[in-house]
């Protein structure tokens, strides 16, 4: 493929949408998943941090099955000769996909196996098999097994009367096979046993019990392996064998064709464990003719059946993090900066007028904006409050909050997103309190998303009227804020407040699409507004203006925006991109791209800001956006972009990026081929963008 690519660069005329410029969006993201996973293979982190990635790794892989690999499946039935940018047809990817992903799976048990439980071993924290079992040890799990799991397990025999249960998605199952008859006199040789979800997939030995150490843990599934006979009354049991069922997990909401969004996708929801099957884990020990039989069940090919050698569930191991107090073996806490003037007791609004503020977090806090909320529901001066919300959390003091400012009488109106994907049952269950409270509740606006993170309040300040707002990069959701790299401003420039009062009224109202003044949205400016100032660049580069384009985004897909990063990358416009995770774009190609670099940034936090910079000459423009370079960011949601406009903010986000693009440890860059290589520091010293960012800040 690169003497392809090679041999076009020689040609006069480069067709910028040639297959071959392009890596594929679903192979692009295994590899990162496959980022993900190298952490856990990285020594200088903690142990229990590097099991803690690799269960991150398994949830991904997860999420991908689910949405990603299922919306292929369905692109191969539906259109079997489409082809992507990269030309691949669906059937294609799939193939790609699985080779990929089974070497991925494989090495994931590896890291779990060879590397990770011994070192855990080594610091007392073992995972017993049952092959090592003390006779104390079986005692205690034996009785453990009869009084807490065999009452609540339900075996189903499988034979005419008892068809093959409904398997829910990524649910821990057993499969047995049995010899002898019960006492009916019927055995149809199989059964499969479902395991509650309600019951810990890994229990903690006793010490004083069973004379162990304190961080002693057992696989519920080897405990039930162990005694599962029991559960079948004079029959032998010849194999139990776990396996998980992935299914399709995302859904479909004609909205054309609904009357009311809410009922539509709770009714969705509830069809959510039982979609189309994409993928069986089943125990690497099973025999061939039960794997078949599963196989057939599922209508499964090959290449998505995977045999592991450990449990079919590895992101359940999560939960020894929380389980052992072992401080050395993870990160060491640290507490976020709170600019003075935003303390909790100060006058948030009030330091607002005086000047913009800009907080990056998680090296600075989120309580600010909790705190700007609480103010503005408890002010008397203040009219109005009105907020969107993607995902935040059942228990959120900001829902509190705008509960709180609903029932003193202040105009609360709350743009909920009810489809973001896995929370919207959340999300149902907070329009429900909100409206409850009196709250003015929408959900956007049909057939777009609302994935802008805006909050603006409206205060009577005399005869006055005073905006004050926040945007943000990420969600609102005090959570995710101390896991997330993400941006939120703080502002109460007159200009960017009309702007923000113009999106509310699109989201509530109906009306033709408002001017705005200063932001970038979609899907009606953002996506010309970025073409235009790349091709800003690209005249600036030929005029021997200085030209330079950074952006930092989760993921570059959108075709007319690759297409215009090659011209200007042409034109001689240097161009640095930061990229989390899926990049469409090809770096290094001689002709085309030789003035890209991407890289990837994966640490200790999910790298989640977006940023836009532009050298325009000298005179750079910086924007930060709730958008990734994506089609539905640009197309199918409702986004804001908008400008760090204060000298010294805006500067500070250019000194960010620079901290980002010096990382030489924590940064991976993509070559042309699609693979990406980890940078490592040789003689100079280590430089990590986020422990830097850490130490500015603490």
């Amino acid at each position: 493929m690169n003497q392809e690519i090679n041999n076009q660069s020689n040609t006069t005329e480069i067709d910028l949408s040639a297959p071959e410029l392009y890596i594929n969006r679903e192979l692009s993201l295994l590899e990162f998943n496959d980022r993900v996973l190298a952490q856990a293979k990285d020594e200088s982190l903690p142990l229990l941090e590097r099991l803690n990635y690799l269960c991150i790794s398994c949830s991904n892989l997860d999420e991908f099955y689910e949405v990603r690999v299922a919306s292929v499946i369905q692109m191969a039935e539906m259109e079997p000769g489409a082809t992507g940018l990269d030309g691949l047809t669906p059937y294609e990817q799939l193939v790609k996909i699985s080779e990929r992903t089974h070497r991925l799976v494989d090495e994931q048990y590896r890291v779990l196996n060879e590397i990770l439980i011994p070192q855990l071993k080594q610091e007392h924290i073992c995972f017993i098999r049952r092959n090592e079992w003390t006779d104390k040890q079986r005692a205690w799990l034996e009785q453990y097994f009869n009084e807490e799991l065999l009452p609540i397990l339900t075996p189903v025999g499988l034979d005419s009367a008892h068809p093959f249960p409904r398997i829910l998605n990524k649910s821990l199952n057993f499969i047995i096979t049995l010899t002898g008859k019960d006492a009916f006199g019927r055995n149809s040789g199989r059964a499969v046993l479902q395991a509650p979800r309600a019951l810990p997939r890994i229990v903690r030995l006793p010490p004083e019990e069973t004379d162990g150490g304190p961080s002693d843990f057992v696989f519920l599934s080897s405990i039930i392996h162990a005694f599962v006979g029991e559960l079948f009354n004079g029959m032998t049991v010849k194999g139990c064998y776990q396996f998980r069922v992935t299914r399709n997990s995302d859904f479909f909401v004609d909205d054309d064709a609904i009357d009311d969004l809410l009922h539509a996708v709770e009714g969705e929801l509830a069809m959510r464990n039982y979609g189309d099957e994409v993928r069986l884990e089943i125990d690497a020990n099973c025999p061939e003719e039960t794997v078949n039989f599963l196989k057939a069940r599922f209508g499964l090919q090959d290449g998505q059946v995977f045999k592991v050698n450990g449990p079919v569930n590895l992101s359940r191991i999560q939960a020894i993090y929380n389980k052992v107090d072992r401080p050395d073996l993870k990160f060491s806490p640290f507490k976020p900066y709170v600019p003075g003037a935003l303390g909790r007791k100060k006058d948030i609004m009030s330091a607002i007028k005086q000047q913009d503020y800009l907080l990056h977090h998680p090296f600075e806090s989120f309580m600010p904006v909790i705190e700007f909320i609480r103010q503005a529901a408890a002010d008397p001066d203040v009219i109005a409050i009105k907020q969107t919300l993607y995902r935040t959390g059942m228990d959120s003091p900001i829902v509190a909050a705008l509960i709180k400012a609903a029932r003193s009488g202040k105009e609360v109106t709350v743009v909920i997103e009810l489809r973001a994907r896995f929370d919207e049952k959340e999300n149902i269950g907070l329009a429900a309190k909100l409206q409850e409270a009196a709250a003015h509740v929408v959900y956007g606006v049909v057939g777009y998303k609302t994935h802008a993170k805006m909050c603006q309040v409206l205060r009577k300040e005399g005869k006055k009227l005073q905006f004050y707002t926040h945007l943000g990069t990420g969600n609102y959701h005090p959570k995710t804020a101390r896991l997330y790299t993400d941006y939120g401003l703080f502002t109460s420039d007159k200009t960017i407040g009309e702007d923000v009062r113009r999106i509310f009224a699109q989201l509530t109202s109906l009306g033709k699409v408002s001017r705005l003044n200063k932001l970038l949205q979609s899907p009606f400016t953002l996506h010309k507004g970025l073409l235009k100032m790349i091709d800003r660049e690209i005249v600036n580069a030929e005029k021997g203006k200085p030209a330079k384009i950074i952006i930092k985004v989760n993921a570059i897909i959108e075709k007319q925006c690759i297409e215009a990063l090659y011209r200007a990358s042409q034109a001689g416009v240097e161009i640095k991109l930061i990229v989390r995770g899926v990049c469409c774009l090809r770096p290094g190609i001689k002709g085309v791209s030789d003035n890209i670099e991407v890289r990837s940034i994966i640490g200790r936090f999910l790298e989640h800001t977006r940023v836009y910079a532009f050298a325009n000459g000298g005179n750079w423009q910086v924007y930060c956006s709730s958008a990734d370079l994506m089609d539905r960011n640009m197309f199918r949601r409702v986004e804001t972009c908008f400008p760090i406009e204060d000298k010294k903010l805006h500067d500070r986000v250019l000194q960010d990026l620079d901290v980002y693009l010096k990382d030489n440890s924590q940064a991976w860059v993509l070559q042309a081929d699609g693979n990406y290589r980890r940078l490592e520091p040789g003689d100079e010293p280590i430089f990590q963008a986020q422990t830097e960012l850490l130490n500015m800040f603490t």
